[in-house]
């Protein structure tokens, strides 16, 4: 069961919020690709291996990973306006497993880790490159054959060498690496090699939007998961992140003026002139 999750949870996740993308837009890509269908299961399985107060402590420790998630939006964004998808992924992980190794060191309760993960994920959509600035945009050609089984199929790869690799290395090593950015890596390199940097600069604002609800789930494990148990918790956290998910998704849709308004005022322009 186990291994079905680690092959099989996180490409479906990879997968379907691709073809959202396709459908609605990057941003909204990068908003589901941060549900917890990764670091849930790690930390699901580290809470019924080594009990509720180990995976208490990683969940309170995935706070401070959500931070080097961020970290490595902001960096593989800034590469991208002139590296291809490879170099950029090279910086970006090289940046967040050094980030990581920092912050495995610190141990902070999930009261201070919150307010930590949401100050961090705030200072990197300021640091962005602004959307106007980004260079290297492509014009969308059609998809290839290979396109969502590639994509499923390094998601997999790559979920279960973390995993594995996490699986001994204690609560707040394995609660730090469980947001590692798999699925992130996997949809950010694609879009890179596909559209150019413009059209990742903005699935990657996505991700960090997303972020904040990816916060709320560690939260809510880490400070219900030994008190409420394991299924009491890890439904609430769900319950909570994916409401609060697809609310953010319809407020900025809603937010965003329809293509036909837009059409419609080119035209009406266009025959005052």
């Amino acid at each position: 069961m186990t291994l079905l999750l680690k092959l099989l949870l996180a490409p479906a996740l990879v997968v379907g919020s691709s073809l959202a993308g396709r459908r609605w837009g990057a941003q909204v890509t990068g908003v589901l690709v941060t549900l917890p269908i990764v670091a849930g299961p790690i930390l699901l399985i580290t809470c019924l291996e080594h009990g509720t107060a180990f995976g208490a402590e990683a969940a309170a420790s995935s706070l401070l990973g959500l931070v080097t998630l961020a970290l490595f939006a902001v960096v593989f964004a800034w590469c991208s306006r002139r590296l291809r998808w490879l170099g950029a992924l090279a910086v970006a992980w090289a940046a967040c497993l050094a980030a990581d190794l920092l912050v495995a060191q610190v141990t902070l309760p999930a009261w201070w880790g919150l307010p930590v993960a949401l100050a961090g994920i705030a200072v990197a959509s300021r640091v962005m490159p602004p959307e106007a600035a980004v260079t290297g945009a492509r014009p969308a050609t059609a998809w290839p054959w290979w396109d969502l089984p590639g994509r499923a199929a390094a998601t997999a790869a790559l979920v279960v060498l973390v995993t594995t690799l996490s699986s001994a290395l204690g609560p707040a090593m394995t609660g730090v690496l469980a947001p590692f950015p798999i699925a992130t890596s996997v949809v950010a390199a694609f879009v890179l090699a596909r559209h150019g940097s413009a059209e990742t600069v903005r699935t990657l604002r996505g991700v960090l939007a997303g972020l904040v609800g990816f916060a709320v789930f560690c939260f809510t494990v880490a400070v219900s998961v030994d008190r409420w148990g394991v299924a009491t918790a890890f439904s609430l956290a769900l319950i909570v992140t994916m409401a609060g998910q697809f609310a953010w998704l319809r407020v900025s849709r809603s937010a965003r003026p329809p293509r036909w308004r837009f059409s419609r005022a080119a035209s009406a322009a266009r025959r005052r002139g």
